[in-house]
């Protein structure tokens, strides 16, 4: 019998190894398997953890500009190949970095993404993995460019400022000094919204209240959103503000879409698949175990289980879930391809001692072990298991 185990991370209690590895130990507790354990993240917070520990990388700790121009430190990972690098975004120019009294969409900046890529370019990296969820910006990865290099200039001959305030005073853009390696580069952005860059549906629109545009702001800095793409598509000859995706991270994607080489938008957990080659490790297996923290019905709408979950199907393996909580409404991800999912916590508990490491990883070996004993009984008689 083959397991492979592929576990998203327990945010607070497990990384993604620590619970696979738990999973692991659970298994062997109770029968005799061929278990392959792969780490797991969505593209959202948590891939660099998971994708570094999983691939055999490093982290890399730097300084960078915030987004709203504070010096602040940000992480990102160099993975065993020593040519791909992991981002995200938020690292540098994150929601989570301003004090909600303080944000201010029209000063905030993407420059530090722009920091953090040009080091691994420096660094040799030319595969780039890169999230871009959770931005505190609305200004279109101008502030990314400029620090790539690309000249972003007004009348005057001056660089705009940063954030999204001076969009409309764009006359020229040129690239004098971006570096000739960023031609070299290949970017997968995980990016799992399809709005463009400007209109209803577009960036400011439907992104930019969180970050603290004023609903009487909104056309204003739509209209700056517009001429930055009138520039845009003046300097490269073409347009992509309709692009599914253009609008993601306050107009990030249209950034990479617009002036970086080889750019692929796609779904986060499908950009992490692909780099951990789960494929090849599913197309021969009898079981898949996946999870998370909580299941629910979020989980069916598309989280990194369910994608572990289609894939296993695609070749006909048995998929089990477990999770440190499960939700009423959690049947959902029964359709979406997880067989049974279980919860782990054994007795009354608060979440607190539910969450502490060492009775998260204990919670976790046992459980399997009682589902793995289950499955056992059967193995003399494999194939009737699976009728």
């Amino acid at each position: 019998m083959k397991v492979v185990i592929a576990m998203d991370s327990f945010k607070g209690s497990m990384s993604s190894m620590e619970a696979g590895n738990a999973v692991k130990a659970g298994i062997e507790k109770a029968c005799s398997a061929n278990i392959v354990v792969k780490s797991l993240a969505d593209g959202g917070e948590g891939t660099v953890e998971a994708l570094v520990e999983g691939l055999g990388g490093e982290c890399v700790s730097m300084e960078v500009t915030g987004p709203l121009g504070a010096k602040t430190s940000a992480k990102y990972g160099i993975l065993g190949d020593k040519r791909t690098a992991v981002l995200e975004m938020a690292e540098a120019s994150g929601i989570i970095l301003v004090k909600r009294e303080e944000l201010d969409p029209s000063r905030a900046t993407t420059y530090g993404v722009g920091e953090m890529i040009l080091d691994a370019v420096r660094r040799g990296c030319r595969e780039f993995i890169i999230g871009i969820g959770g931005s505190a910006t609305s200004e279109g990865g101008a502030g990314m460019l400029q620090a790539l290099g690309y000249e972003i200039m007004d009348a005057g001959g001056r660089p705009v400022r940063p954030g999204i305030q001076d969009l409309d005073r764009i006359a020229s853009i040129t690239a004098g000094h971006v570096p000739k390696e960023l031609k070299e580069c290949h970017f997968s952005i995980a990016c799992d919204v399809k709005n463009p860059l400007c209109g209803e549906n577009g960036a400011v629109y439907v992104f930019g209240p969180q970050k603290g545009v004023k609903e009487e702001e909104r056309q204003n800095f739509d209209d700056k959103l517009k001429h930055f793409a009138d520039k845009t598509q003046e300097f490269t000859g073409r347009d992509y503000r309709t692009a599914e995706g253009a609008g993601a991270a306050g107009g990030l994607g249209f950034a990479f879409l617009s002036y970086l080489p080889n750019v692929e938008l796609k779904s986060g957990i499908d950009i992490v698949l692909d780099a951990i080659r789960l494929e090849e490790e599913v197309k021969d297996a009898d079981i898949v175990v996946t999870g998370e923290g909580c299941l629910d019905f979020q989980t069916a709408m598309g989280k990194a289980p369910v994608g572990v979950a289609r894939l296993a199907k695609k070749y006909g393996a048995k998929v089990f879930a477990f999770a440190g909580g499960v939700t009423k409404d959690a049947g959902e991800c029964n359709a979406a391809g997880i067989d049974a999912f279980f919860p782990i916590v054994r007795e009354v508990t608060t979440l607190d001692e539910a969450m502490v490491p060492e009775n998260a990883k204990e919670n976790m070996v046992l459980a399997v072990e009682q589902v793995f004993r289950v499955i056992n009984l059967y193995t003399g008689s494999f194939s009737r298991f699976w009728i």
